[in-house]
């Protein structure tokens, strides 16, 4: 199974393929987005990591470490809400 895990905190400057190579060195990382702003393309500064269930733990546990001078915001990512 996969899980979703919210990454905040992202130096706007990282590209989804160097967040993946982020996350990869702790587990199997399916995929990796970045949330951008629609009308600039820029980074909102956070986004979300697909990774194996069995490596979800590992990577929660990773809250806080550096990636280009930022500590980044780790956690499991929450359902949408629906309306």
């Amino acid at each position: 199974m996969v899980k979703t895990i919210y990454v905040g905190n992202i130096p706007w400057s990282t590209t989804e393929d160097q967040l993946k190579e982020f996350f990869s060195e702790q587990g199997q990382v399916y995929n990796a987005r970045i949330i951008t702003e629609r009308a600039t393309g820029r980074s909102k500064g956070y986004g979300f990591v697909e990774v194996a269930e069995e490596d979800a733990e590992r990577i929660i546990e990773m809250n806080g470490s550096e990636l280009d001078g930022r500590k980044l915001v780790i956690n499991e990512a929450k359902p949408r809400p629906e309306y």
